[in-house]
């Protein structure tokens, strides 16, 4: 995090005046390939007795609590009938956007970015997970931005082609804003991009020139503080990024999918084996989890409002001195926080130390974020912790609530105990 590009940066922010980086091993050290992932999963389902309809459309879903869920697929084809449907549309889904009425989302993250060869294989060894080289941006009278960036390469690690062999690489900027109305367009994004690339990317001059373009990205990714979404409707449920159970700082919830994919499966598997299908019922499946809710600060604390004055180095000096400090904590602080699982331990522990190391910064961070903001926050926090005590006693009462004879009483106290555990982040696995 540097308020301008100095490589290599030594020292702390204090010591340097500029910022601090650091290396965090075993994190983005993994690609997907989306096309095999979905061939993967098809073949599973279908193997299972599944049913894939392509090129389908959906024009809407009819529910009756008493009898079940019918889907149309349009006029010419035959409704789809379940006893369950799962909404798994994204954060662009219909179904999410009718309960939460057209309310505007509460934060927005905006990403831009490119997959390009043409950059320097000998470098092209290492990502960065987030990156900053400028202060804030001011954009007139579309507010006030901090750019961050994120990389990696692409097509290490197939085949024989070994780090050093690749000069492709997907490169992100991105920013936290709120949804006001006059906020820069993502062509705007896409435009400070491109004049940007090459100061982040110091092995090109001219990304018209120099790079072939194989993929362009740009997107918005909305987030509403009443995540995860409890259903409106029985027999409809919201699961990934449809629901908001992703964490307000990331582009999207692959990772948050995938964290949650036992529990919610599970879940999903025992509602439907006791009829458990009221609304009610499914809304303890996408129960509150008060580390998502605390998550919002981050955000907040990484935006500016519209018409907020604020020290163009502020977003650096947060992150480079609470990085500084959770590095110097160790791995099991700083793990869990990068894959966006927040942890009672690590968040008491860094908030503690940075606020010895920077006590003078306090007061700019409350002015910053707001009174009310931070109320609310602490609040979540403590629930962090109540969980994490209701955590520990899940041993104790696992026992008793697997021998209840009452169904419903055993789906919903099972509910509750994941709730417990992934609420304060008990669910992240550490290595050995």
């Amino acid at each position: 995090f540097k308020n301008k590009e100095v490589s290599p940066l030594q020292g702390s922010y204090f010591e340097n005046g500029v910022g601090y980086e650091c290396f965090t091993p075993d994190v983005l050290n993994l690609g997907i390939s989306p096309a095999v992932l979905i061939e993967n999963v098809s073949k599973r389902f279908k193997s299972l007795g599944g049913t894939v309809a392509e090129g389908s459309p959906l024009r809407g879903v009819a529910i009756s609590e008493s009898i079940g869920a019918a889907i149309d697929m349009g006029e010419t084809e035959e409704p789809i009938t379940t006893r369950l449907v799962l909404d798994c549309m994204g954060n662009a889904s219909p179904i999410s956007r009718q309960q939460r009425y057209g309310r505007k989302p509460d934060g927005v993250c905006a990403v831009v970015g490119s997959c390009a060869g043409g950059f320097n294989k000998e470098t092209n060894l290492l990502g960065d997970i987030i990156y900053t080289n400028t202060e804030i941006t001011d954009k007139g009278e579309n507010g006030k931005l901090q750019y961050f960036w994120e990389a990696f390469p692409v097509g290490i690690g197939r085949g024989d082609n070994v780090p050093g062999t690749s000069d492709v690489k997907t490169t992100y900027m991105f920013t936290y804003m709120d949804a006001e109305e006059g906020r820069p367009s993502l062509a705007s994004l896409m435009e400070d991009y491109w004049d940007l690339l090459p100061k982040y990317q110091p092995s090109i001059s001219d990304p018209e020139t120099d790079l072939d373009v194989k993929r362009v990205l740009f997107a918005y990714f909305p987030t509403y503080r009443d995540s995860p979404l409890k259903p409106q409707w029985s027999r409809l449920l919201a699961v990934g990024d449809a629901s908001g159970i992703q964490s307000p700082l990331s582009f999207g919830g692959f990772g948050a999918l995938t964290r949650h994919l036992g529990r919610i499966s599970g879940a999903i598997d025992e509602a439907l084996e006791n009829d458990l299908l009221h609304k009610n019922d499914l809304g303890e499946i996408n129960a509150y989890t008060p580390n998502l809710s605390a998550a919002w600060m981050f955000q907040k604390a990484m935006s500016v409002r519209m018409g907020q004055d604020v020290d163009p180095k502020f977003v650096n000096r947060l992150l480079a001195t609470n990085f500084d400090v959770m590095n110097g904590m160790g791995q099991t602080t700083m793990m869990p926080f990068l894959q966006d699982v927040v942890r009672i331990d690590g968040l008491v522990g860094s908030l503690a130390r940075s606020f010895v190391a920077d006590p003078t910064f306090m007061p700019q961070i409350v002015t910053h974020v707001g009174i009310p903001t931070l109320v609310e926050w602490l609040g979540h926090v403590g629930m962090i912790a109540v969980y994490n005590m209701l955590h520990s006693c899940s041993p104790v009462i696992k026992p008793f609530v697997n021998k209840l004879d009452d169904p419903k009483e055993r789906f919903l106290w099972k509910r509750r105990m994941e709730a417990w555990k992934f609420g304060s982040g008990n669910d992240y696995v550490f290595d050995e």
